[in-house]
């Protein structure tokens, strides 16, 4: 009797080096990691994601060596969605406008998954697909500002940095704000673009604010996790 294929023996996948089940293993731990960084943030441990997946450490360490490893494959499709949100930025005619939608694209990529949030605000030296991917799009980001400037609608004393600041400072916001009050953070947004606008420059609309329940019920779930102090007479009392 001949053996079959190499890349056909029984338990593997055709045309691929994994065993099925190590594949399948792999499939598990990304999605686990995924469901954890998007509602808690990078500060998930790697035995949290094992225990998610229901796998052992062994079984994660041989897939993903590293937190930047695992990072990396987490995070690739989002990198590629924010690579093509400043290209889809700079295509646009109005360069304020394109400039104007691109923050806000990004900022709501932020508020849709904490761990994206973390990544956006967070340097991985040995994740360079991920790095690669964030340089790309820095370098675009240069252009759109450069365009912005240029049609007179842009501050001229923007600069890259403050797009970080906005970052950290809405990544915050959104983990502060938490389910109690989750479209926060466009108002944040709203006012800081207003900020960036030249004089004469077409100003978006503001948000509304969220409503003084929704902040104060905020407060208190940041006082109950000892994030915060919610301070009797603030909002909504």
């Amino acid at each position: 009797m001949t053996s079959p294929p190499s890349d056909q023996t029984p338990g593997r996948q055709p045309g691929t080096g994994l065993r099925a089940d190590a594949e399948r293993n792999r499939d598990r731990i990304l999605a686990a990691a995924r469901r954890l960084y998007a509602t808690e943030g990078l500060g998930v441990s790697m035995a949290s994601v094992a225990r998610e997946a229901g796998v052992g450490k062994a079984t994660l360490s041989r897939r993903f060596a590293t937190r930047e490893e695992l990072v990396n494959a987490v995070f690739a499709d989002r990198m590629d969605a924010y690579a093509a949100a400043v290209a889809e930025a700079l295509a646009d005619p109005d360069p304020w406008h394109g400039f104007t939608g691109y923050v806000q694209a990004v900022c709501a990529m932020q508020a849709a998954d904490r761990g994206f949030a973390d990544v956006l605000t967070m340097t991985f030296p040995t994740a360079r697909a991920l790095e690669a991917r964030r340089a790309e799009s820095y370098s675009a980001f240069l252009e759109l500002i450069a365009r912005a400037k240029d049609s007179g609608h842009l501050r001229e004393d923007f600069v890259p940095e403050d797009l970080v600041i906005l970052q950290m400072a809405n990544a915050g916001v959104i983990a502060a704000a938490g389910d109690a009050a989750p479209d926060t953070w466009r108002r944040l947004v709203g006012h800081v673009l207003r900020s960036y606008a030249a004089p004469g420059a077409p100003i978006p609309a503001l948000p509304e604010a969220p409503a003084p329940t929704a902040l104060y019920r905020a407060m208190v779930r940041l006082s109950r996790t000892g994030q915060g102090t919610a301070q009797g007479g603030g909002i909504g009392s």
